[in-house]
């Protein structure tokens, strides 16, 4: 297609360069490192937890006295006492 004669619409658009300028930047979110801080409250109960960690779940010299009063046949146990336990503990 042709167009003669002078069109300032037609030839504005096609003629005319806009400069765009560089876009500022806003609201930069600088990065920060990760840190954690960890309690008074954590750090006993770390200490707790490490100690427990150290005891053993079972006594194993109170095992093998009871074991050999066992099998010598010097361990009794009188049902009086455990009754008298068992209520202990309930009350």
């Amino acid at each position: 297609m042709k167009i003669w004669g002078d069109n300032p619409k037609v030839f504005g658009v096609s003629n005319h360069v806009n400069s765009v300028g560089k876009i500022a930047r806003k609201d930069i979110v600088a990065s920060k490192t990760d840190e954690y801080k960890v309690s008074s409250q954590a750090k006993d109960f770390q200490t707790v937890m490490k100690a427990l960690y150290n005891i053993p779940d079972i006594r194993k010299e109170k095992v093998y006295e009871i074991s050999k009063k066992i099998e010598s046949n010097q361990y009794k146990v009188d049902a009086k006492d455990i009754s008298d336990k068992i209520i202990k503990m309930l009350s």
